[in-house]
């Protein structure tokens, strides 16, 4: 038994190549583990640099050691308001889509349980925080007029080598776009043919040249609920480690149509509905040292998410054709409005993201500091898994480990203190993942921030701009010819944290 789960059919898609890196099992993977740093607004005017310092609730999710770091209490909540701006561009045809959403990144209470004896353990803090670590919230509008291939090519790739019992109820194709394609009649057997072809071969009356147009929404997000605790040994060590609890909650609607010139159909459309809910768990540990006054150094290492996943997925497929008279094998059926839907696709697996090893930096003075992170994590790691008999997962996870590669992400930020003021800049780059260098998923970011501190309250304020680019596919041929989709995504936050101590 083959899987017939939605991330599969959503792009009508059964992988990746290296022309087309449309989504798919292996991108989803790379999706919901490639974390953003997330924290307070202070942290993330640093650009998200936080294994080597401490005092604040960040900690609990990057290196619970900074935890022990705090002398009292707090509580902490964060709104923000993001702008998304994508630019998608299709054989020199661009189309530029921009949303708002308002969201609250995270909120944490830290509990500081210093000692008062004069011994060399101080104590240390137990802290309880929920951050926002991805944000899938994006609209995709592309056009373009395509010469070379249809949709149709691939539906036809998809059904050749099988007779028309591959789209009976229950059989693999029933449930796919390439089964709404057979009930468009957008495809048909070759034996339809006059001469007959071969029973496993398949043709289409559509032309080859259309107007290509998508449209893709993308909504959810993740969050983690971290509960750590940090100690402090004579203000010299820190060391601590914490659970994470991460919710995952992601939507996406594709509309892809074609439009003809022809005297036989007008055009076709597919529509595909996906939704991936689940929950996942993992495990930080982490320390940090003060050799000098003016030097930390730190070091963290978050163990694998281990997710739980459900999707639901469904699809639904129109055409108009030029009242077409089409010949089934034993009569004309005159076409004009088709339509065919899938049922609702229900699926359960496991998967598991990458560990995470980090180390920090800090110089700090009087007058603030600076400090650096550097991030290794290795996307190629990725697995899938399925307690659901003959459901195997292993091409791809194949596919994972050929697609990418390990990596190295770098953080820089400092902040400059004048009494009771902080003024804050950063810089933060997340690798380009692919193993061929001929595309890139690098993301950057260039914040800032600035901040006020009084004896029992804060309020932190950070501007954050992230640029990342992509390529996209919405289907892949055997001799390369689909069309490629070059897009940018421009995102700019802005946050601020208030803080109570007590």
């Amino acid at each position: 038994m083959k899987k017939s789960i939605g991330i599969i059919l959503s792009v009508t898609l059964l992988s990746i190549n290296y022309h087309a890196l449309a989504q798919s099992y292996a991108e989803s993977a790379l999706l919901f583990g490639r974390t953003q740093p997330a924290g307070s607004a202070r942290i993330l005017g640093l650009g998200g640099t936080q294994i080597a310092l401490g005092g604040d609730y960040s900690s609990a999710l990057s290196n619970p050691a900074g935890l022990g770091m705090y002398n009292r209490s707090e509580f902490t909540f964060t709104p923000a308001l993001t702008f998304y701006n994508t630019q998608a561009t299709l054989n020199g045809s661009s189309n530029e889509e921009s949303l708002s959403k308002f969201n609250i990144p995270g909120f944490s209470l830290v509990l500081n349980m210093k000692r008062d004896t004069d011994g060399d353990f101080k104590g240390g803090s137990f802290g309880i925080s929920y951050s926002r670590i991805n944000d899938f919230n994006n609209s995709t509008i592309y056009s373009g007029h395509n010469t070379t291939s249809s949709i149709v090519d691939y539906f036809m790739e998809q059904a050749n080598g099988d007779n028309t019992s591959q789209f009976d109820q229950d059989q693999y194709q029933y449930n796919t776009p390439t089964g709404l394609a057979y009930y468009n009649y957008l495809i048909g057997p070759s034996t339809l043919l006059d001469p007959p072809g071969s029973e496993t071969e398949y043709f289409t009356d559509a032309p080859i040249e259309s107007d290509q147009h998508e449209e893709i929404t993308t909504k959810g997000r993740s969050y983690q609920w971290n509960f750590s605790y940090g100690a402090n040994y004579k203000d010299l060590i820190f060391f601590g480690g914490g659970l994470g609890i991460t919710t995952l909650h992601y939507e996406t609607q594709k509309v892809y149509s074609e439009a003809y010139s022809s005297d036989v159909i007008n055009n076709m459309q597919l529509s595909e509905d996906l939704n991936v809910r689940g929950n996942g768990v993992n495990v930080t540990l982490g320390a940090i040292a003060r050799p000098l006054n003016f030097l930390q150094v730190g070091l963290s290492f978050t163990s694998p998410t281990y997710y739980q996943l459900t999707e639901t997925y469904n699809a639904s497929m129109s055409s108009s054709w030029k009242n077409y008279d089409y010949w089934d094998g034993s009569q004309n059926v005159r076409l004009n409005n088709e339509s065919a839907s899938t049922d609702e696709i229900t699926s359960d697996y496991s998967l598991t993201t990458p560990l995470k090893l980090s180390a920090g930096i800090a110089l700090i003075s009087k007058y603030g500091f600076i400090s650096a992170d550097i991030e290794r994590t290795n996307p190629a790691k990725s697995r899938y898994s399925s307690n659901v008999t003959d459901v195997s997962f292993s091409s791809d996870n194949d596919e994972i480990k050929s697609l990418y590669k390990a990596v190295f992400n770098y953080r820089i930020g400092a902040e400059l203190r004048y009494n009771i003021f902080r003024l804050r800049g950063g810089y933060n780059i997340q690798s380009n993942t692919f193993q061929n260098s001929n595309y890139s998923n690098k993301i950057e970011s260039i914040s800032g921030g600035v901040g006020v501190k009084l004896k029992k309250f804060f309020a932190d304020f950070a501007l954050i701009n992230r640029k990342a680019s992509n390529y996209y596919s919405p289907y892949t041929l055997a001799d390369g010819s689909e069309p490629v989709v070059s897009i940018t995504n421009k995102t700019t936050t802005s946050m601020i944290t208030f803080g109570f101590t007590f």
